[in-house]
C-alpha cells in the first residue's frame, strides 16, 4: 500500500508541475513589451515556468498547425490567430490585445520628418522590412511604400528580416541604412537614441494585434491566468509605453 501512495503522489505532483509549464509564441513586435510583462507575471506566479518563443506570426501559426506545443498565439495580425481558431487549433476565440503602429527609423540618424515619398529622393543604400509574406509588419511596410508611390523606386534596395526584430537588427549591424519598423521596436531605449517618423495608418491596413489561448493549451491554467494577467493595469501601462494602443481606442474612434 505505501508504494501505491507512493506512486499516486508522484504522479499527482507531475501533473501538477506540467500544469505549471507555460510556452507562449509571440509576435517579435513583442519582445520588449512581452518581456517585461512575462517578469511581472512571474513575480506574482512564481511556480510558473514562462517560456516566450518569438517569431513572426505567420511563420508561429504555421508551427502551430503542424503540432508545435505553444500554450498561447501572440499574432501581430489578428488573421492568424482567427483562422486558427476556425481551423479549430485554438480553444478561445482571438482576444485584441493592441493596435500596432510602424514607424521609418535609422541607428545612423534621426529620421523624424522623412515621409515615405521622400525616400524616392533620399540619399540610402539599403532598406530594412520584414519578410512580407509571413511577418504583419512587413507587408504593411511593402503597403505604405506601395500607397506612397515609391515601392518600384527603393524596391531594388529593400534587403528582408525573417521577422520585425530581425529587420530591426539588420539595421543595427550595418545591414542596412534605415528600416521601416514597428514603434514597439523603435521605443527600446538601445534604439531610441535616433528619432523615428511614425507611417501614417491610412498607408496600410491596420494592425489589429490578438491572442489565443491553443487548442494544445486548452487545459492549462496557466494560460488562463495569463489571459486574466493581460487585461491589469500594470499591463496596460507597460504596452502604452511601449507605444501599443489599447484597441478600445479603435472601437471608440469608429463610434464618434
Amino acid at each position: 500500500m505505501p508504494k501505491v501512495l507512493l506512486c499516486l503522489g508522484f504522479l499527482i505532483s507531475f501533473s501538477a508541475h506540467a500544469a505549471d509549464k507555460l510556452t507562449i509564441a509571440a509576435a517579435s513586435d513583442l519582445r520588449y513589451a512581452l518581456d517585461e510583462i512575462s517578469s511581472l507575471f512571474r513575480q506574482q506566479h512564481s511556480a510558473v515556468q514562462l517560456t516566450i518563443v518569438y517569431g513572426a506570426s505567420g511563420k508561429l501559426s504555421t508551427q502551430i498547425r503542424h503540432g508545435a506545443p505553444f500554450d498561447m498565439f501572440f499574432s501581430a495580425d489578428i488573421s492568424f490567430p482567427t483562422q486558427l481558431h476556425q481551423d479549430g487549433l485554438a480553444a478561445t476565440a482571438p482576444q485584441p490585445y493592441a493596435l500596432g503602429h510602424l514607424v521609418l527609423w535609422s541607428p545612423k540618424q534621426n529620421m523624424a520628418g522623412i515621409s515615405l515619398s521622400q525616400l524616392a529622393e533620399f540619399n540610402f543604400n539599403r532598406l530594412a522590412i520584414a519578410q512580407p509574406a509571413h511577418a504583419p509588419y512587413g507587408l504593411r511596410a511593402k503597403q505604405a511604400l506601395q500607397a506612397a508611390g515609391v515601392w518600384q523606386k527603393v524596391e531594388p534596395k529593400i534587403v528582408y528580416g525573417e521577422n520585425i526584430a530581425q529587420t530591426a537588427q539588420l539595421a543595427q549591424s550595418g545591414g542596412a541604412d534605415i528600416a521601416l519598423i514597428a514603434l514597439s521596436l523603435a521605443k527600446f531605449p538601445e534604439l531610441a537614441k535616433q528619432g523615428y517618423q511614425l507611417i501614417p495608418a491610412e498607408l496600410h491596413q491596420g494592425l489589429t494585434q490578438a491572442f489565443v489561448i491553443t487548442r494544445h493549451g486548452a487545459n492549462n491554467s496557466s494560460a488562463h491566468q495569463f489571459t486574466t494577467f493581460m487585461t491589469s493595469k500594470d499591463v496596460l501601462a507597460i504596452m502604452q509605453g511601449y507605444g501599443f494602443e489599447h484597441p478600445a481606442s479603435e472601437q471608440q474612434g469608429r463610434r464618434e
